[in-house]
């Protein structure tokens, strides 16, 4: 197994670990230190992925600062990644994998947990479903032509807001759930991040459908 997978393996076992220490009410800020680990980690795939088509060449620390924004290390990124894509196509379907399956883990915990409503997850399960379907026959978020989807789906900017945002929702719920934390609080957060992802999800069809069409046409 690529060292890249080994890590979206580990830390979607990770959540579902976490998932279950929620529902015994383990200390809630040692879960949310848990889960800001295995968050984060989701960057270390790319970085494995990019280090072994590079043969060791890249390190860590340049791999952020091509992620933060340095446009000559982040065009140099571009090119090991577009690598990645022939030499293991199936290891971005596989990243992608990992991300819902941690982010469904945390819906269905709290729909369980009766915190929140049942058509939440509906939303969330509809959304990701089709968008990645249209998206997975087009190609991956890192071959995106539009501005329109690079902005809102594929910029570092968006992909930093949506985990962020990912992380301080749940990491609430989880407070919620252990603490009693008020509830009203949650509800606004997860009212933000459905909208958040729904917009995302927009770009995902618009660059699969209506873009891809227009680029093919040029």
């Amino acid at each position: 197994m690529r060292s890249a997978d080994a890590v979206t393996v580990l830390r979607t076992a990770a959540i579902i670990v976490i998932a279950y220490l929620v529902l015994l009410k383990v200390n809630a800020f040692l879960l949310i230190l848990l889960f800001a680990i295995a968050i984060v980690s989701d960057a270390l795939d790319g970085f494995f992925a990019v280090r072994e088509v590079s043969k060791g060449k890249v390190q860590f620390i340049e791999y952020v600062k091509g992620a933060l924004g340095n446009a000559k290390i982040r065009k140099r990124m571009s090119e090991y990644k577009h690598n990645v894509s022939k030499i293991a196509p199936s290891g971005a379907r596989i990243d992608v994998a990992g991300d819902r399956v941690t982010e469904y883990v945390m819906w269905i915990l709290f729909t369980f947990l009766h915190i929140l409503p049942l058509f939440v997850i509906f939303i969330i399960v509809i959304r990701h479903s089709f968008a990645d379907a249209l998206l997975a026959a087009k190609g991956t978020s890192s071959r995106m032509k539009s501005k329109f989807a690079k902005a809102i789906y594929a910029s570092n900017i968006s992909r930093f807001g949506i985990n962020t945002l990912k992380f301080i929702t749940f990491s609430y719920l989880m407070l919620v759930y252990i603490y009693s934390y008020p509830l009203w609080v949650g509800y606004v957060l997860v009212a933000a991040l459905v909208i958040y992802i729904v917009i995302r999800g927009i770009a995902e069809v618009y660059e699969a459908t209506f873009s891809a069409k227009k680029f093919a046409k040029a």
